[in-house]
């Protein structure tokens, strides 16, 4: 085969690729999409952890929010004011002071000395894990299961666990995120705000006699701390004592009310 045989295919071959690479050059020009160089600056100023506080699945799709005006620029709990007002900066907008900040705060004191078990569990070591087999092994069908799940997944180590082995939430360090509440299989964690002081340490809604069957420190819905506190800002939801953080004044009455304990100051 002489060289002549094998120069037409190799033209043929040349001259598909350049066509082909044309093609993909024009396809570029034409439906090219034109990135906004602010998002890339407001990724800059994010945390970068991702956690999906702003309602968004990330940082990077919260930015292109931000950037088209979608998503405000004070949105990301977790980076607070100062990151607010760095995104302000960025899209030449004011913005306001910070919002009321919201912590988690744990609604349980059910210790292994105060609550009962019905069972012992040997599984894996995440509450998700044990809340699948009859519920975890609390007694109590609302309380926590002191595994550390909610320790696992925080980005920020504000969670430890404390001496009685139930998390202990480190305020100053909480951003809001959430993570932590999303994941316990319990509901037990409370997002509140962080000047709350006064709290109903308790997510039981059974009835008071059921409680006592369970924990000595539970909510038994007897109404002491609605008719105590001077600013009525208690109520009673489905057996269970709910303070009202805006009306509440921390004066610290219906602790002292409380036949059970299950109000503490945090």
């Amino acid at each position: 085969m002489s060289f002549l045989d094998l120069l037409a295919p190799i033209l043929g071959l040349g001259g598909l690729g350049l066509f082909f690479g044309i093609v993909l050059v024009v396809a570029n020009i034409v439906f090219s999409v034109e990135q906004d160089s602010r998002v890339e600056d407001i990724l800059e100023v994010l945390p970068g952890v991702n956690c999906g506080a702003c309602g968004y699945p990330g940082c990077s799709a919260f930015a292109e929010a931000v950037a088209s005006g979608e998503a405000p620029v004070n949105g990301c709990p977790v980076g607070r004011q100062k990151v607010a007002d760095e995104i302000s900066r960025i899209m030449n907008v004011s913005v306001g002071h910070e919002d009321e900040r919201y912590v988690a705060k744990l609604a349980c004191r059910g210790t292994d000395e105060v609550a009962k078990t019905k069972m012992v569990y040997y599984g894996i070591q995440d509450c998700r894990a044990a809340a699948r087999i009859d519920g975890g092994d609390k007694a109590c069908p609302y309380g926590c299961l002191g595994l550390g799940s909610c320790i696992e997944v925080c980005p920020f180590d504000a969670i430890s666990t404390g001496q009685d082995g139930l998390p202990v939430f480190d305020e100053l360090k909480c951003t809001g995120c959430n993570r932590c509440k999303s994941i316990c299989p319990k509901d037990v964690i409370r997002m509140e705000p962080s000047g709350a002081y006064v709290d109903i340490a308790c997510n039981s809604r059974d009835k008071g006699k059921a409680v006592l069957q369970v924990c000595k420190v539970g909510c038994i819905a007897c109404s002491k701390c609605v008719k105590t506190c001077p600013v009525d800002a208690i109520s009673m939801r489905d057996n269970l004592a709910v303070i009202d953080h805006h009306e509440c004044t921390n004066c610290e009455a219906c602790i002292d009310a409380c036949p059970t304990n299950s109000i503490v100051r945090v």
